[in-house]
């Protein structure tokens, strides 16, 4: 059975495919995998998410899980946003991000649907703002199918997330999702992790994502502010 949680650490880079574990808790057999095949060392969304250079989540991210993850980043940009600070004025001396608080309803477990399903729509999302610029045609999602089997992600998952891209852009059914005003904060941080809007199709999805889920414009000047200090230069493809 499809374990949409477990699909979200391994689109983000929490989970090591072929390891059974985290970076963090796998360091030697993340490096020998390394060796053997360095495309299953990425973060999947690499994968999914094109060709060319760009920036992935840093270990501070990672250690707590895709979820979580995602969850903190929005939680922490709405707590500086609610507190009046200046977007940007984050720095490195902060503490590593954390899981938001169990009391407040950025936590996982609170959400509406169950945590699985509300997984299942930030992955969707994630997709969705992949697939932005439009460089995803037959020919890309061939060789999407080679690197997802070459990851080691799984059957069931890599079935998934290949009939995920099959599917029409559904933009709708993604905004609905979002059953609290604390999803759609996470939704678009999720949407804004996984990409970086290098394009005017990418800036264009995210502000249009932005207007359909209500989200003022300083907020996600927050969000984009905090997503982009999580982020660090990520290895360039050979693909």
């Amino acid at each position: 059975m499809l374990d949409p949680k477990r699909l979200l650490d391994d689109l983000l880079g929490s989970n090591v495919p072929g390891t059974g574990g985290t970076l963090r808790d796998n360091a030697g057999k993340a490096a020998q995998l390394a060796k053997d095949n360095p495309l299953a060392t990425g973060a999947l969304a690499a994968v999914l998410m094109g060709t060319k250079a760009g920036r992935s989540m840093s270990g501070s991210a990672l250690k707590i899980g895709g979820l979580a993850a995602v969850a903190g980043l929005a939680y922490k940009a709405y707590q500086n946003y609610s507190n009046g600070q200046k977007p940007g004025q984050e720095t490195a001396s902060e503490p590593e991000l954390l899981p938001p608080p169990a009391d407040t309803p950025f936590n996982p477990a609170q959400a509406p649907q169950g945590e699985n399903e509300f997984a299942l729509t930030i992955i969707r999302a994630m997709i969705a703002a992949a697939r932005a610029d439009g460089h995803i045609d037959a020919e890309e999602r061939s060789r999407i199918a080679d690197r997802l089997h070459l990851s080691g992600i799984g059957d069931e998952a890599e079935a998934f997330l290949l009939s995920e891209l099959e599917k029409p852009l559904d933009l709708d059914s993604i905004v609905s999702a979002a059953k609290t005003d604390a999803q759609k904060v996470e939704l678009y941080t999720a949407s804004r992790i996984a990409i970086e809007p290098e394009t005017r199709a990418e800036r264009g999805y995210l502000d249009m994502l932005a207007g359909r889920l209500a989200l003022p414009d300083t907020l996600v000047d927050h969000i984009e502010a905090t997503v982009s200090s999580a982020k660090t230069e990520a290895t360039p493809s050979v693909w």
